[in-house]
């Protein structure tokens, strides 16, 4: 499978932004989707993931409460809303996708999209 995110930019703080993550290729609706984060000079983290079912989500802590991953599996979509943003959410952000388990460890994710840039100024 092939993902592309989009939707980034520069926000205040306390404002949204929602991220997109267009899918094609293999079957997307099997897979597990996720976001990830990378922060200037820290490493990649993990921020939420959706099951295949849509039934299972899974937040980082850092983010319960002001974020919220969804998805559409008729269109191959994948969703990132985020509110209440914050200086700290400062990031590239990557969704991924995978069908092994463990949805919270990058390592188990085999299909990796460009990133986007979300950029929150105080």
């Amino acid at each position: 499978v092939q993902l592309q995110a989009f939707g980034g930019g520069l926000v205040r703080a306390g404002g949204s932004l929602r991220l997109s993550c267009a899918a094609s290729g293999h079957s997307f609706r099997s897979y597990t989707l996720a976001w990830f984060r990378r922060a200037p000079g820290k490493e990649r983290e993990f921020v939420a993931a959706i099951g295949y079912n849509l039934r299972s989500t899974w937040y980082a802590d850092s983010v319960k409460g002001r974020f919220e991953i969804s998805r559409e599996n008729a269109k191959n979509t994948g969703y990132l809303q985020m509110h209440s943003l914050k200086p700290e959410d400062t990031a590239v952000y990557y969704c991924a996708a995978q069908n092994s388990g463990a949805p919270t460890l990058a390592s188990r994710y085999g299909y990796w999209g460009q990133g986007t840039q979300v950029t929150v100024s105080s």
